[in-house]
């Protein structure tokens, strides 16, 4: 096997030399790091998962799941979003992957478990919301993690010996020599990592990056606030909802990532009308399924394992 080859992407062949020679003046990601923030008006959002829940009340939809097909969707419309760099090379992700914490237990100082999903590009939203609240349900209760059995052996070892470990991961990392086996159960190699911490009332920070693992873009989202003067219940309520981004410039230039951003929010702020530009650049096809009120199909009506389980931070 060529050294430049992956399990889980295809090196990008066609960059420019400016952006070829991006991860050797900048080896790391998080001096590549770039930030946005933007603020999600979630009135129409709310009303049409009103609307949804109402038309599967086997699911429990919300925002967080909202969140999950948005950055499906933009890195469908947009697929170098979807990039990451190994070895000093930039790769296209073969899929879209995303990881995001849940807790154990629903009460304080439970561990977390992290779940990581592969989004096909195709999948209705009902069944997103289906599969999310399925595994969420599976990684909780369902006994250890891959990951927690690795690195429940990793913590055995003497510092020295972790440090080997985790080095000896890294260096395969960037030759292209790590199973798809490991990557596929390892969270830190996925598309994006979106944490909602409105589980613990916190504001959206602005997060690192991880030098382990290829994952280049990293999503907080905040907890939602009432508009002043807005009743704090009923059909009425305004609320607004901050979101950050982290994301490695080395993969993608600014401009390209704060279009994407804007196609996610015309879909989190109002999917019910949200529809795919005529303007096809940077797209690979795919995008919102046609039907229901507008953007979103209400598709798919079978009953998950996990019924009523959310991720954390569900509202």
């Amino acid at each position: 096997m060529s050294w430049w080859r992956r399990a889980d992407g295809d090196l990008v062949r066609d960059l420019p030399l400016n952006r070829r020679v991006m991860p050797y003046l900048m080896p790391g990601r998080n001096e590549s790091v770039y930030y946005f923030d933007i603020d999600l008006a979630l009135h129409r959002t709310d009303a049409w998962l009103r609307a949804f829940n109402t038309a599967h009340p086997d699911l429990s939809a919300d925002v967080f799941h909202l969140v999950l097909w948005g950055v499906r969707e933009s890195m469908v419309k947009y697929p170098t979003m979807n990039r990451f760099v190994a070895g000093g090379r930039v790769y296209q992700r073969r899929e879209i992957s995303m990881a995001f914490a849940v807790k154990r237990r629903l009460r304080d100082g439970a561990p977390m478990a992290v779940v990581k999903r592969t989004f096909p590009a195709d999948e209705s939203f009902a069944d997103l919301v289906r599969g999310v609240q399925a595994q969420s349900f599976q990684d909780r209760f369902g006994g250890p993690q891959g990951i927690d059995r690795e690195l429940a052996w990793l913590m055995r070892l003497p510092g020295f010996g972790r440090r080997i470990a985790v080095g000896a991961v890294k260096l395969a990392d960037r030759l292209g020599l790590l199973p798809r086996w490991f990557i596929d159960g390892d969270p830190m190699f996925a598309s994006a990592f979106v944490a909602h911490m409105a589980s613990f009332g916190m504001p959206a920070g602005y997060h690192h990056l991880y030098e382990y693992g290829t994952t280049g873009v990293f999503c907080v989202v905040g907890r939602p606030t009432a508009v002043p003067g807005s009743p704090t219940s009923g059909p009425d309520r305004r609320r607004v909802m901050r979101m950050t981004y982290s994301f490695d410039e080395r993969t993608e230039d600014g401009f390209t990532a704060w279009r994407s951003i804007q196609y996610f929010k015309r879909i989190v702020e109002d999917p019910a009308s949200a529809e795919l530009e005529s303007d096809t650049e940077g797209s690979a096809g795919g995008g919102m399924s046609p039907g229901g009120p507008g953007g979103i199909a209400f598709d798919g009506t079978s009953v998950h394992d996990g019924e009523g389980l959310r991720p954390m931070g569900a509202e």
